[in-house]
Order: C-alpha cells, then sequence, then structure tokens
C-alpha cells in the first residue's frame, strides 16, 4: 500500500490551488488596479467573509496565547502580500515565480534557525536537489529576460517578499497552538488596517467589471489562508517548505491556461527533477521511520 499523503501537505496542496487561481486574477487586474489597492481589497473583503465565523467562535478570542508574535506575524504578512503584489505587477510573471522559489530554501533555514527545527540528511540532499531542478525549469526563461528593462523596484519587491514571506511561515509554525479564529482574524484585520492608508493614498475608482474580480481575489485569499494554517498546525515548517516547490506545477499550467505560456521542455524537465527530490525525500523518511 503506498503511504498516505500526510494531513498538513494535503491541506498545503489546497492552499497553493486556490492562491494559484488568487495570482492569475491579480496578474489580470493589476494593470488597471494599484497593488496597494488590491491588497486592501483582498484583505477587507475577507474580513466580511469570516466575521459571522468569527462571532460565532467568539469565545476563542479570550484563549488568546501570543499577541506579540501574532502581531509580528501579522506584519510580516502584510509586507510579503504588498511587495508580492507590486512584484506581480511590475516583473515578468516567470521572473516572480523564479524568484519566489527562494522562499522554501529560507524557510528552511530560518526554521533551523528560530524555532530550533531538524533537518534529516534526506531533507537536505531533497533540497539540493529540488534547487537544481529549480534552475532546470527557469533558467532558460530567466535568461530571456536579459534584454528587457527591468522594473528596480519590482525586483527589490520580490526579494523583500520572499524574505518577509518566510519569516511569516515560521511565526505561523511558532503559533500553531493558537486557535484558527484568532490566527485568521488577526491575519485580515491587521492587512485591512495596515494597508488601508497606503491604498487610500494611490485609490482608483473600480467598475461594475472590477467588483466580480475582486470579490474572487478576497474569497480565494481568504479560504487559501485556512488552509495554509490547517497545514502548518500539523506539520513542521522544513517538512512543508520543500513541498511548496510543487507551486511550480500550478504556475505552469495557470500560465498555459490563461496567459498562454505554453510550458517548454527545459520547465517539464525541471519540474520532473522537483517532483522525483519530493517523492524521494519523502519516502527515504518514510522508511527511516518505519525501521
Amino acid at each position: 500500500m503506498a503511504p498516505r499523503i500526510p494531513d498538513g501537505v494535503a491541506w498545503l496542496l489546497a492552499d497553493m490551488t486556490l492562491v494559484t487561481g488568487m495570482t492569475v486574477l491579480v496578474k489580470l487586474s493589476g494593470a488597471t488596479i494599484p497593488a496597494m489597492q488590491l491588497v486592501f481589497l483582498r484583505a477587507a473583503v475577507g474580513l466580511g467573509l469570516i466575521l459571522p465565523w468569527v462571532w460565532a467562535r467568539r469565545a476563542d478570542l479570550f484563549a488568546m496565547h501570543q499577541p506579540a508574535r501574532n502581531a509580528f506575524r501579522v506584519g510580516c504578512n502584510a509586507v510579503a502580500l504588498s511587495s508580492n503584489f507590486l512584484a506581480l505587477t511590475a516583473l515578468p510573471l516567470v521572473m516572480v515565480n523564479a524568484i519566489g522559489y527562494l522562499r522554501p530554501i529560507v524557510t528552511v533555514l530560518l526554521a533551523v534557525a528560530l524555532l530550533g527545527e531538524k533537518v534529516s540528511r534526506a531533507r537536505w540532499i531533497g533540497s539540493v536537489g529540488i534547487a537544481c531542478g529549480v534552475i532546470i525549469a527557469v533558467g532558460p526563461d530567466l535568461r530571456g529576460t536579459a534584454g528587457r528593462d527591468i522594473d528596480a523596484t519590482g525586483l527589490v519587491a520580490a526579494v523583500v517578499s520572499v524574505l518577509f514571506g518566510s519569516l511569516a511561515v515560521v511565526q505561523t509554525r511558532a503559533l500553531r497552538r493558537e486557535s484558527p479564529t484568532v490566527m485568521m482574524l488577526f491575519y485580515t484585520l491587521g492587512l485591512t488596517v495596515l494597508t488601508a492608508g497606503p491604498a487610500a493614498a494611490v485609490w482608483q475608482p473600480l467598475s461594475a467589471a472590477d467588483w466580480p474580480i475582486v470579490l474572487a481575489i478576497g474569497a480565494l485569499g481568504q479560504a487559501g489562508q485556512y488552509c495554509f494554517l490547517r497545514a502548518y498546525r500539523r506539520q513542521e515548517a522544513a517538512v512543508l517548505a520543500p513541498v511548496s516547490y510543487a507551486s511550480i506545477l500550478f504556475a505552469a499550467a495557470a500560465g498555459w491556461l490563461f496567459f498562454g505560456d505554453r510550458p517548454s521542455a527545459h520547465l517539464m524537465g525541471g519540474t520532473v527533477v522537483i517532483l522525483g527530490c519530493l517523492l524521494w525525500a519523502w519516502r527515504h523518511e518514510q522508511g527511516s521511520a518505519s525501521t
């Protein structure tokens, strides 16, 4: 019998599916709606959606364990999401994805340094193999952008998004004893408050055609956040971080379906290497655990 996919991995795959849908909508609407306005609207819509659920579980709010860490996590998320939306609207999608693939490695390093999580030899070897797969997958495409004028602000935003996104992931794992109600309210309310001022400064009126996309961005983002929290409550950050590389499949499929970017041979080859390394590391650890 094949080993069962761990619950944390299943929740993370669900999160990646939802976030990919949100990313497509952000990319489609980024030409007419400023990035900061999109972040604020995503948070405000999500807040409206979860308020009835929060009210029904309001007793959880009085059992909060670490308010300061919750606030730090929200700040990291606000910086990461705002930077990511800015990068998506300023850079080629392949470049944003390539820089984003640094996040799992950064997350593993931070999980070891800040949480003291243990990383097995198999997982380190798998991570190196995965990094090689990423180079195979996106390296030629990045070289293809060499002749373009690359927005320096967008490039810095993409790197900042990786750093603060990794910090937010590590904080999420450290808060695994916290109720999902507390964490979702902190995240969504905090993001709404922190981005309200910047969004007001660049605000553009929305047309009737914009609202369905904005509402969908908020709904997909909030559902993805719930799945993300569930994943990191059930699994160590150092285990889940390499699995995040499977998002290359979601990005490739989305680019093909919505932007006409046919997967290249090197992208598919790199994807095979990434998934092969993930499977090898997973089965090796499963075998070690059973002996």
